[in-house]
């Protein structure tokens, strides 16, 4: 006899299940709370299925390594090409703040050169400081401009400030400049303040000079500003030269002991203004000594 196959299978009813599950619980909490042996159970399946957990997370962890590895491969080559990219906006950065100091040092000697040729007969050409000899008991430096140039000896070299010093030696290309610094060079010069005409002289040493041969009872003080008096027809009048830093007063001495700071420095700036005078010999007229007491204040 012929039975029809059965497609599902019926097992325990639900509440059967039910009962089941309930008194399998009942009975593992009561062997956990009389004893516990569950905790012992737990850490030995765990420890039994320890390894499995670690074959089944290893191709996460390897797959987060190599994402790391990679990223760090990346960000290296991001740090390399940003430390180069620095380097180079720092060298660019550099060069174009020493090109401002030098555009802004340009445009306050072609302002002097205006003011020197408007209010003198002297004519101003720029030159550039090629470098400084090795001789350590003179001041002095070359310039690029020489015969060539229509340069002569003893023309006076200043810049945007005041007197720097002359040229002493002429070559072809280029000449030399002795500085007011010098132990042998001297400029005449006045206090602005009172229009006392002397001598100062260099003391052969850096942003230094002297006054000498000044009486102790001479009125001068510290912070006076000396220009040069235009005797002699080597400089022109009225440009400034120092200024008064300190002042030695002896009872038992004839001279006071005078020292000054030029106004102007090769060690500031490479261009330099040199002044042709006419031959009759020129000098600044009124307004211009006005604009020195201007620089003085």
């Amino acid at each position: 006899m012929n039975s029809t196959p059965q497609f599902f299978r019926h097992g325990p009813g639900p509440l059967t299940r039910l009962a089941l599950c309930f008194f399998l619980s009942c009975l593992l909490i009561a062997e956990d709370l009389h004893f516990k042996y569950i905790p012992e159970l737990r850490q030995a399946i765990a420890i039994t299925i320890y390894p499995m957990q670690q074959a089944a997370l290893f191709p996460a962890r390897a797959q987060d390594v190599i994402r790391a590895s990679i990223g760090n491969m990346h960000i290296a080559e991001e740090n390399t090409f940003l430390r180069k990219r620095y380097l180079h906006d720092s060298e660019k950065l550099l060069r174009l703040n020493a090109l401002e100091a030098e555009n802004a040092h340009l445009r306050r000697l072609l302002g002097a050169v205006n003011t020197i040729e408007a209010k003198t007969a002297a004519k101003a050409v720029m030159a550039e400081i090629l470098y400084t000899p090795r001789d350590p008991f003179s001041h002095k430096i070359i310039i690029n401009k020489g015969s060539w140039h229509d340069i002569q000896a003893g023309q006076v070299v200043i810049d945007n400030k005041g007197v720097i010093g002359q040229i002493t030696q002429l070559y072809p290309a280029t000449a030399e400049v002795t500085l007011i610094t010098d132990r042998d060079h001297s400029v005449p010069i006045q206090i602005v303040r009172n229009n006392v005409r002397t001598v100062i002289s260099g003391t052969g040493k850096n942003n230094e000079i002297e006054l000498r041969y000044l009486s102790v009872n001479t009125d001068i003080r510290i912070g006076d500003l000396l220009v040069t008096s235009g005797i002699g027809g080597v400089y022109p009048r009225g440009l400034p030269v120092a200024v008064i830093k300190d002042i030695k007063r002896h009872s038992a001495d004839h001279f006071a002991q005078i020292t000054g700071t030029p106004v102007a420095g090769v060690d500031r700036n490479r261009q330099v203004l040199i002044l042709s005078l006419p031959p009759s010999g020129s000098a600044l007229s009124h307004p211009q000594e006005e604009q020195i007491g201007t620089i003085k204040q």
